[in-house]
């Protein structure tokens, strides 16, 4: 009798957290609307329909990977690598595509609007949870109903819808450092003959090991997102 309650309660509480986060999700849809910055082309959509959106848009797809909620130790190197790159391509014919963040790798969205050129960004439904988080200098937003934010699916090679998405609606993919979700991401598109550039980049140090320390893990080792010579052609 003792597991049927145990399971019971079990239930509940899986049922509350569920409840609370499509709450929580759905003030996120409030205050992204009354905030008015973006054009939100869908909340909860598939890789599909993602994928149709940006290529009615007749563009090229220059996509950025690098850190976000971590930063960079040197955001203004981080700013160089960017205007170099966009330096490369006509704003009239290309869409610069990003995650939507507004902090790390966020902070190219500013950058390539004020160069003139239109934005985009795919992400998670998840993220709807922290609105505060998306940037308003994002022209298009793509929300894909997604369980995880990006990556490999558990236990798989497959990657997550998010993830799916970026990937095929990237022509062009430009990593600055990144985490796990980035080089999976990157190494897909490698995997599919697109274009991979790859820029070496410390996330932020300080950051990186406080946020070793409320997590209980070691300090870092490193600071920097891996070997580039993955990315190499």
């Amino acid at each position: 009798m003792w597991l049927f309650y145990l399971l019971l309660v079990i239930v509940l509480i899986a049922g509350v957290v569920y409840f609370w986060r499509n709450i929580r999700q759905l003030i996120g849809r409030v205050r992204l609307q009354l905030r008015g910055k973006n054009h939100i082309v869908g909340w909860n959509m598939t890789p599909e329909a993602v994928i149709a959106f940006f290529m009615s848009q007749g563009k090229t797809v220059l996509t950025f990977y690098g850190y976000s909620g971590m930063g960079y130790e040197d955001e203004e190197a981080l700013l160089r690598i960017a205007q170099k790159v966009l330096s490369g391509y006509s704003p009239e014919g290309t869409l610069v595509n990003i995650g939507v963040t507004s902090v790390g790798i966020g902070a190219i969205y500013p950058l390539a609007k004020s160069m003139g050129f239109e934005t985009a960004g795919i992400v998670t439904s998840l993220v709807l949870e922290y609105p505060e988080g998306i940037s308003d200098t994002v022209d298009h937003i793509c929300f894909v109903a997604d369980k995880q934010w990006g990556g490999n699916l558990p236990d798989s090679n497959e990657l997550s819808p998010t993830s799916k998405a970026m990937v095929e609606c990237s022509d062009i993919l430009v990593g600055i450092g990144g985490g796990g979700i980035s080089q999976a991401e990157m190494l897909a598109g490698k995997a599919q003959g697109k274009p991979v550039y790859f820029y070496p980049a410390d996330k932020n140090h300080e950051y990186a090991i406080s946020y070793a320390k409320r997590m209980g893990l070691p300090p870092p080792e490193s600071f920097d997102s891996g070997n580039p010579d993955l990315f190499k052609k």
